[in-house]
């Protein structure tokens, strides 16, 4: 199996004692990673931890449409490093596939579901001339948006924390 670019095989997998807290109040768990695992997990910390989902996006910088859109994307690489992984990564609470999957969709789902129809029938209401940016900065829902979104990163800062330690890349 290829799995960050590198040939893995389960039985040659070394296996790590790994103890993470959770966000999103989903605790936390412990169990020995193996290669796979920690292959799977630096994927999605580099997935993560380079988009705005770590990031600060301040209250002057950015468009939320593009920060939805860039939360939106961690489904389809979520999916697509999980597939490359196989089955090894697992799909229970003590596993590296199945806090990615719960994170998905106990964490990012609902802040995505909430904001995404809210922000795209304001979008069709801007005005020929203005700029997205301009337009954002009069809908009445951008700062708690802006506040959910800090929220959301606190939480997603955590599983980058997470990844990080079953990776091996942070103790």
């Amino acid at each position: 199996m290829i799995v960050g670019g590198k040939s893995v095989r389960r039985d040659e997998a070394v296996l790590k004692k790994v103890s993470v807290s959770l966000p999103f109040g989903l605790g936390s768990a412990e169990w020995e990673a193996d290669s796979t695992e920690r292959y799977a997990a630096w994927s999605l910390y580099v997935e993560l931890v380079t988009r705005i989902s770590v990031q600060p996006l301040h209250e002057d910088e950015g468009i939320l449409r593009e920060a939805l859109n860039s939360l939106y994307s961690l489904f389809k690489t979520t999916r697509e490093i999980l597939r490359e992984a196989g089955p090894d990564v697992g799909a229970s609470h003590n596993s590296v596939g199945g806090i990615a999957i719960t994170v998905l969709n106990k964490g990012l789902r609902p802040f995505l579901t909430k904001w995404h129809s809210s922000l795209e029938l304001w979008d069709t209401r801007r005005q020929n001339g203005v700029s997205p940016k301009e337009h954002e900065k009069q809908w009445l829902e951008e700062s708690k948006m802006r506040s959910e979104l800090e929220d959301l990163q606190k939480e997603l800062n955590k599983y980058a924390q997470a990844l990080a330690k079953i990776s091996g890349v942070e103790n």
